[in-house]
Parts: C-alpha cells; sequence; structure tokens
C-alpha cells in the first residue's frame, strides 16, 4: 500500500473513532416529561393485559373443573377389570 494510501486511511479511521466517541446533549425537561409519559402508557398497557389473561385464564379453569364436575356424575361402575390385565391362553 502506498504511504499515502495509508496516511488517509489512518486519518479517516481517526476521525470515525472521534465522532463515535462523541457525546449526546442532556434531554430536556421536554424530552424528560415525553419519556416518563410514554412509560406510564406503556405501564398501563401492560398492567391491562395481565389483567386481561388472569381473567382468561379464570373462565378457562372454571370451565374445565365444570366439565370435569359434568363428567364425574356419568362416568361408568368400575367393573374391577383393568385393561391389559386380563391373562391370554
Amino acid at each position: 500500500m502506498k504511504p499515502c494510501m495509508r496516511i488517509a486511511a489512518s486519518c479517516l479511521l481517526l476521525g470515525f473513532a472521534e465522532m463515535t466517541a462523541a457525546k449526546l446533549p442532556p434531554p430536556t425537561d421536554e424530552d424528560k416529561a415525553t419519556a416518563t409519559a410514554a412509560k406510564e402508557k406503556a405501564d398501563s398497557a401492560a398492567k391491562q393485559a395481565a389483567e386481561q389473561l388472569t381473567t382468561a385464564q379464570d373462565r378457562v379453569a372454571a370451565r374445565y373443573l365444570a366439565d370435569k364436575k359434568a363428567r364425574a356424575g356419568s362416568t361408568p361402575a368400575a367393573s374391577g377389570v383393568v385393561a391389559g390385565s386380563e391373562k391370554k391362553q
């Protein structure tokens, strides 16, 4: 590589390094208020989603228990024979 190209490449890399090390200005009060409002909105949405999930889970559990009770009353009496326990000759 030519010496001129090496110098140009190193200057270019140093310039990129300085740009990446630059700091952003501190957020303004308006930016902080906007971020706080967005966080509150997200928290509210998450809370609502959790409540909806809990309600759905409660409905599913109630239906399962109701079906289980309904089946318990309609099961046939046990015959005393376990499936697969018959002797084969």
